[in-house]
C-alpha cells in the first residue's frame, strides 16, 4: 500500500517541526528536505540518506535527527517496516524525541507490524511516559491491541483455506478485488504492472501509475484470463485507477482516480461510466466535495444501489458533519427524481470512525459491511472489519473485527465476499515469495462447518500471568462434558477427538465454561457460547480470568510524601493504575474488599497510622465519589508503616524495604526517595464473594471523612 490514493495508500501524518537556529541548514540538507516534503518518498530515500552522511562529525544532533527522522518516515510511507524501525531508533539515540516525541510512537507501530509485541509496548509506554497528554487513546488502544492478539498465531482457523494467487500477483502492487459479475468468475483489481498505461513512474513508489485490470476464473477456480479492463484510454489513463465497483445490474462502473505526480495538488475522485458490452462510456466525475484537494475514493454500492458509500480525508462536509479524524466513511443518497447523487456527504458515524482511518468499504451478499482500520483495535496496520446489516434498511450493527486468517501484522483490507464462503482480499504479508510487504490479492475458501474452542486462564488483573494446571470444565445443550488442565502457557484447546472421527465442539449447541485452580476464588463469571445459527467455521476463543485469595497489590498507586494526595504525573499515573480497582469491582458486582494503605518510615507510628488510615479513604472516596461503586462494598484500612514492601535489588535479590536498609542509600538521594516512595502503596484483599445489595448493611459514614494529622 504505497500511494495516496485509490484503494491503495494511507499516507499516516509525516511531522513537520520548526526549529530556531544559528546558521542555515547546508544546500544539500535543504534539498532533501524539500523532497521529502513534496511527498516524493521513493526518490527522497537516496536523496536524504545521502544528506545524513554528508552530515557526518559536522552536523548536529537536531540536524541528524531530522534527517534520520525523514528517512524513517519515508520508509514507513514505502510500508518497509523493518528499515524504518532502524531509522527510528536512530532517531532516538540522537535524542530527536525531544523534538518529535512520535519517534518511539511510530516506532511501536512499525515493531507491531513486525510482530515483535513486546517490544510495541515498551516503544508505546515510553512515548506515553514522554508525552503523557498526546494520542492518548491511540496508544492505549495500540497496547491493548498488542496485549490482546500478540498469540494470534496460536489461534489461526487451520480450517479456511486461503492462498496467494500466485497466478494473478505481480513483484508490483495488487489490490482491491471486486466482483465484475454475478455468478462470481470474473474478478476486477487494481495494479501497478508494467504493462499499465504510459510510460512514467510514480516519483511515490518508484513503480507505474495504476490501472485496472480483470481476471477470469474456470471452473476450478484458476484464473485463465489476466488482461486489462480498458485499453482505448476510456477508464484507464496515465493517472492512477483503482478500486472499482459494479452496480447490481451490472450496468455502471464506479472507481477511484487519483491524479499523477503533475497533479499532486489536487485531490483523488469517484468517476462512473456506463457499460456496454466489453467497453465503457466516457466516464464522468461525482461531485463528492468542495475543494479538488480532498480526496475521495473506494466506492461502495449499498445491496439497493441508492447509497454510495466511500472514503475521504475531508475534515468537515458542507452540512457541517465533522470527521473523527484520517480518513472516514462517508455517504451520499441516489435522488432518483433528478437521477443523480447528493452532493452533500454525511459521515458514517462513531461506530465506523475513528481518529485513525477507515477505508475500502464493500458489501458482502447478505447485506453486511466490510472495511478496513488501523483506528479500532486489531493484529496490526490495517484490519478487516464487518458490521451486519440491520433487516432490509442501509443500516448496519456489531462492528466486528474479522481475525485471523484474515487479518495480520501487516495491512488487510478490501474484502470481496461472494457468498459467505469464498471471495478475495488484498493483503501485504510477508510470505516466501512476498518479502516486502507488498500489496497482494488472495482467496479464501471455507469448507465445511467446524468448530473448535481455544481456552486461555489467567490472573484477573495480570493477563501475562497464564494460570498452568488450571482446570477446565465445558458443558453442552447436547449433554456433553468435557475437562482438561491448562497447559504451561495456561491454554487447552479441543478440536478433534482422540479417534478423529469426531470433534467436540459440535453445530447447534450452547456451551457453558468454568474454570477453577488452588490459591484463586471459584470462577465467579464462568463464560459461554452457542454454535447455534452460524454459517461459517469458527474458532472459539475464551479468556479466563480468576481472582486470586488474599492480598492484591493494586499497580503503581502512590502518594506524595506525609499527604494523601495521589502522584498523578509522568513518574506515576496514579489514577490510571485505580481503574485496575475499578474495573474488578465493575465486573465482579459481588466482590466485597478491604483497602490497605501504608506509609515509608519517616515520621512518629501515630502520625503514620492516621496518614496511612487517610490514605485509604482517599482511595476509598476516588473508588465511590468518582468511580460509582458501592461503600458498602469497601472497607478503607490504614497499616502505618508497620508492613514495608519487598523490592528486587539489583542483585536480584528480594529485600524487605525496613527503615535500616533504605537508610544506607542516603547518600544516593533519587534510590533513596525512590525506596521510600515504594513503600507508601495500597493494597487490596479480597473479603468476600458474594455482596447482597438487599441485605448488606449501611456503609461507616466516617470511612469518608479524613483525620486531622497528629503533630510532628
Amino acid at each position: 500500500m504505497k500511494q495516496l490514493f485509490i484503494a491503495a495508500i494511507i499516507t499516516l501524518i509525516s511531522t513537520s517541526v520548526g526549529f530556531s537556529q544559528t546558521a542555515p541548514d547546508p544546500k544539500f540538507v535543504r534539498q532533501a528536505n524539500e523532497v521529502f516534503n513534496s511527498g516524493n518518498y521513493f526518490e527522497a530515500l537516496n536523496i536524504c540518506q545521502d544528506a545524513y552522511k554528508k552530515l557526518g562529525a559536522r552536523g548536529s544532533l537536531r540536524q541528524k535527527g531530522d534527517m534520520a527522522f525523514k528517512i524513517a518516515e519515508s520508509y514507513r510511507s514505502l510500508e518497509i517496516y523493518d528499515k524504518a524501525n532502524d531509522w527510528y531508533g536512530t532517531c532516538i539515540e540522537l535524542k530527536y524525541f525531544d523534538v518529535v516525541p512520535e519517534v518511539y510512537y511510530f516506532k511501536g507501530d512499525m515493531l507491531r507490524m513486525m510482530k515483535e509485541f513486546d517490544n510495541a509496548i515498551k516503544s508505546y509506554r515510553d512515548y506515553k511516559r514522554i508525552a503523557p497528554n498526546s494520542r492518548k487513546k491511540e496508544v492505549e488502544d495500540a497496547i491493548m491491541a498488542c496485549e490482546q492478539y500478540k498469540d494470534f498465531e496460536d489461534f489461526e482457523t487451520s480450517q479456511l483455506v486461503i492462498r496467494s494467487e500466485v497466478k494473478i500477483n505481480t513483484k508490483q502492487m495488487d489490490m482491491a478485488p471486486s466482483y465484475m459479475d454475478k455468478k462470481g468468475k470474473v474478478i476486477v483489481f487494481s495494479s501497478s504492472r508494467d504493462e499499465s498505461t504510459g510510460e512514467k513512474r510514480d516519483p511515490i513508489t518508484g513503480e507505474k501509475y495504476m490501472d485496472l485490470y480483470i481476471a477470469e476464473y474456470d471452473v476450478n477456480g484458476n484464473p485463465t484470463n489476466v488482461k486489462s479492463l480498458d485499453t482505448r484510454g476510456v477508464v484507464n489513463t496515465t493517472q492512477n485507477e483503482g478500486s472499482a465497483v459494479f452496480d447490481a445490474k451490472r450496468k455502471n462502473i464506479y472507481f477511484t482516480r487519483c491524479p499523477n505526480a503533475e497533479k499532486m495538488d489536487l485531490g483523488c475522485e469517484i468517476w462512473t461510466a456506463i457499460v456496454s458490452g466489453d467497453e465503457f462510456d466516457e466516464p464522468h466525475k461525482i461531485s463528492l466535495t468542495i475543494s479538488d484537494t480532498i480526496s475521495v475514493g473506494h466506492p461502495c454500492l449499498s445491496p439497493d444501489d441508492q447509497m454510495l458509500i466511500f472514503a475521504s480525508d475531508m475534515k468537515q462536509s458542507p452540512n457541517g458533519e465533522k470527521s473523527f479524524g484520517g480518513r472516514d466513511l462517508w455517504y451520499v443518497t441516489y435522488d432518483k427524481r433528478n437521477k443523480t447523487w447528493d452532493s452533500v456527504p454525511h459521515n458514517m458515524g462513531a461506530m465506523f470512525n475513528t481518529a485513525g482511518n477507515e477505508l475500502f468499504p464493500s458489501i458482502g451478499p447478505n447485506g453486511q459491511l466490510y472495511f478496513a482500520s488501523d483506528g479500532l483495535p486489531g493484529i496490526g496496520g490495517l484490519d478487516i472489519f464487518v458490521a451486519q446489516r440491520v433487516n432490509e434498511e442501509n443500516k448496519w450493527t456489531g462492528v466486528k473485527n474479522m481475525g485471523t486468517p484474515f487479518n495480520s501484522q501487516a495491512n488487510d483490507y478490501a474484502m470481496a465476499d461472494f457468498d459467505g464462503k469464498s471471495g478475495f482480499f488484498t493483503s501485504e504479508r510477508k510470505t516466501a515469495s512476498n518479502k516486502e510487504y507488498t500489496p497482494e490479492i488472495w482467496s479464501f475458501m471455507t469448507p465445511p462447518n467446524l468448530f473448535d474452542l481455544r481456552v486461555t486462564v489467567y490472573e484477573s488483573g495480570k493477563k501475562s500471568k497464564r494460570l498452568a494446571g488450571a482446570k477446565i470444565y465445558v458443558e453442552g445443550s447436547d449433554g456433553s462434558k468435557y475437562e482438561a488442565s491448562a497447559n504451561a502457557n495456561g491454554k487447552y484447546t479441543w478440536q478433534l477427538k482422540s479417534d478423529k472421527k469426531g470433534r467436540y465442539i459440535n453445530p447447534d449447541v450452547d456451551y457453558t465454561l468454568k474454570a477453577e485452580k488452588e490459591g484463586y476464588y471459584e470462577d465467579l463469571k464462568g463464560a459461554s457460547f452457542t454454535t447455534k445459527g452460524l454459517e461459517q467455521s469458527q474458532s472459539f476463543l475464551i479468556e479466563m480470568p480468576l481472582l486470586p485469595i488474599g492480598e492484591i497489590r493494586t499497580p503503581e498507586v502512590r502518594y506524595v510524601f506525609d499527604q494523601w494526595v495521589f502522584i498523578n504525573d509522568a513518574t506515576c499515573m496514579s489514577l490510571d493504575s485505580l481503574k485496575f480497582l475499578d474495573s474488578m469491582l465493575k465486573e465482579y458486582p459481588n466482590l466485597t474488599i478491604d483497602l490497605f494503605s501504608h506509609t515509608d518510615a519517616r515520621g512518629s507510628d501515630n502520625r503514620n497510622q492516621v496518614l496511612s488510615e487517610n490514605r485509604a479513604k482517599a482511595v476509598y472516596k476516588h473508588l465511590v465519589e468518582t468511580c460509582g461503586i458501592d461503600p458498602r462494598r469497601i472497607r478503607p484500612i490504614g497499616r502505618g508503616e508497620s508492613e514495608p514492601a519487598t523490592w528486587v535489588d539489583e542483585s536480584g535479590q528480594t529485600v524487605v524495604l525496613t527503615e535500616d536498609y533504605i537508610n544506607q542509600f542516603k547518600s544516593d538521594k533519587t534510590k533513596f526517595e525512590m525506596l521510600h516512595t515504594i513503600n507508601r502503596r495500597t493494597t487490596a484483599k479480597i473479603t468476600s464473594t458474594n455482596f447482597e445489595p438487599s441485605v448488606a448493611p449501611a456503609a461507616n459514614p466516617d470511612y469518608s471523612k479524613f483525620k486531622q494529622l497528629p503533630r510532628l
